[in-house]
């Protein structure tokens, strides 16, 4: 399949299915509020390296969490039976984005694929109420912390870091425990990684991923702040 180029100025996308081997439909277009929103609605995410044009993914498989198969070990559980952290939704938006930024991760050093542009892009979204942060704290100390997108009922997770060993897990064991509470359906996570394996990420087709994403689109989408969710 071709990598089709996008105009600033042409809001589409090509079907989702049309990406190539890789993983990857199209490369450019912006990282506007409409743009993005319009991604996430096609089951698509930007993802590229800095200073290099935006490329607009729809791997298969696809890497997601439905959130009745959560896995928590009990290692973690002592984590919760003794509140070692506490959770905030929504407190500090921008600092974990940037922490994202910074987390050092296996394979890399320095900053990951999270540039200035797409920082300014997210804070926009989550100034529109679309997208959302969860806090881990330790005391008076962020030690942990993850960002996503919220369309209908599916939270598409971006990145995460923590400081202290498991802090990571336990924002994102509370985000899924919030968001079954609010009947979310699937947590997408875009590509297999152990640490998400463990908690019951699995692969599904992106045939099916898509079905899905189609279906939540007559999902109504509340915009706002998550924060009285604390």
């Amino acid at each position: 399949m071709p990598v089709f180029w996008l105009s600033e100025k042409d809001l589409s996308f090509p079907h989702p299915e049309l990406a190539n081997e890789d993983g990857i439909l199209a490369i450019g277009g912006d990282l506007s509020i409409e743009r993005l929103l319009l991604a996430y609605n096609n089951g698509l995410f930007p993802w590229y390296n800095p200073d290099d044009p935006i490329l607009w993914w729809s791997p298969d498989p696809r890497f997601v969490l439905f959130p009745e198969e959560l896995k928590i070990a009990k290692s973690m559980r002592s984590y919760f039976n003794q509140k070692k952290f506490t959770v905030t939704f929504d407190r500090d938006f921008e600092t974990v984005i940037r922490n994202c930024k910074s987390q050092v991760r296996k394979g890399q050093s320095g900053d990951t694929w999270i540039s200035e542009d797409m920082v300014k892009a997210y804070c926009n979204l989550h100034r529109a109420g679309y997208a959302h942060s969860v806090e881990v704290w330790k005391e008076s100390i962020l030690v942990g912390g993850l960002y996503g997108v919220s369309l209908g009922k599916i939270f598409f997770g971006e990145s995460m870091f923590s400081k202290v060993s498991n802090a990571s897990k336990f924002g994102f064991i509370t985000l899924v425990q919030y968001l079954i509470n609010k009947g979310y359906t699937l947590i997408d996570c875009q590509q297999e990684t152990e640490h998400l394996k463990s908690l019951g990420g699995r692969n599904i087709s992106r045939a099916e991923f898509l079905e899905r994403i189609v279906e939540n689109q007559q999902e109504l989408t509340v915009a706002g702040s998550w924060s009285l969710g604390d």
